[in-house]
């Protein structure tokens, strides 16, 4: 007779003696913030229309500040475009960050992070994941922007490099100022409120900058908050680097400026959807 393998008996541990984990791996936090990134694109995907104010809005405010402004400021349209191109692409990329608060405060009423917040998954994902979504977002209003510069005559002397370096300098940035937005939408009741908020700290910051007139042209008083205003930074990185093809501190004051937003507002952001989720 053959003899027959008898698997062999698995303890039960009882509740009380068990250790859940109450942390993730890092591996594990980026593998669930790229998964919940994957959700958002699919979402995007389904409804087309989220994509309206990205690719609408540039080519719009391209066009009309350009032909508004251009003859007034630089005497002609080709010399207003190394000024507006960057200026246009920044109030446009990091005004579309707002829609991260907006969305996430409408999932948030719908109910959907309430599942999340119950799966065996990363804390940050669910937010991680949604934000790194909207980084698509950021990159058609980015390539839309420069694309519509160059059909208006605008030829960087930075060459493509130069671009691409500043596309994606602009797109970070964005993508760390949404964090700002999302703690707005994790904090606020309803998403318009959240959009208000969010308008109501974007326009002085975008228009009290140096993205559409020169700084010299304007009061000595406002001067000063113009100067130190990081649009303004973020704005003068970009017009240096396509124009010239120089990567300079002031492109490095936006970075470490966006390193500081986020380490500071993404544990707020986690620990306020936690506590309300």
């Amino acid at each position: 007779m053959s003899a027959t393998a008898v698997a062999p008996a698995r303890m039960i541990v009882p509740a009380s003696e068990r250790r859940l984990k109450n942390r993730t791996s890092l591996g594990q936090t980026v593998q669930n913030t790229l998964t919940m990134a994957y959700r958002g694109l699919v979402k995007i995907r389904r409804t087309p229309e989220q994509l309206f104010d990205v690719t609408l809005q540039p080519i719009i405010f391209t066009l009309m500040f350009t032909y508004i402004f251009g003859g007034a400021i630089s005497g002609d349209v080709a010399s207003y475009l190394p000024v507006i191109i960057p200026g246009i692409l920044v109030q446009t990329v990091i005004t579309t960050s707002v829609v991260t608060g907006t969305q996430l405060r409408e999932d948030m009423d719908k109910g959907v992070f309430d599942r999340f917040r119950s799966l065996p998954i990363a804390r940050i994902a669910p937010l991680s994941g949604a934000l790194l979504a909207d980084t698509l977002r950021y990159a058609i209003a980015t390539t839309l922007t420069f694309a519509m510069g160059y059909i208006m005559g605008l030829r960087p002397e930075g060459g493509i490099g130069a671009v691409i370096v500043a596309g994606l300098l602009v797109i970070g940035c964005s993508w760390a100022i949404s964090w700002i937005f999302a703690f707005f939408g994790v904090i606020a009741r309803t998403a318009s409120s959240v959009q208000g908020i969010s308008m109501l700290v974007l326009f002085p910051l975008t228009f009290l900058s140096n993205a559409f007139v020169p700084v010299d042209t304007m009061p000595d008083w406002l001067q000063g908050f113009v100067n130190i205003n990081p649009v303004s930074h973020l704005v003068t990185a970009v017009r240096e680097i396509i124009n010239n093809g120089v990567f300079g501190a002031d492109a490095w004051i936006s970075i470490l400026g966006a390193a500081v937003i986020v380490a500071i507002f993404a544990p707020l952001t986690v620990r306020a959807y936690m506590r309300k989720a």
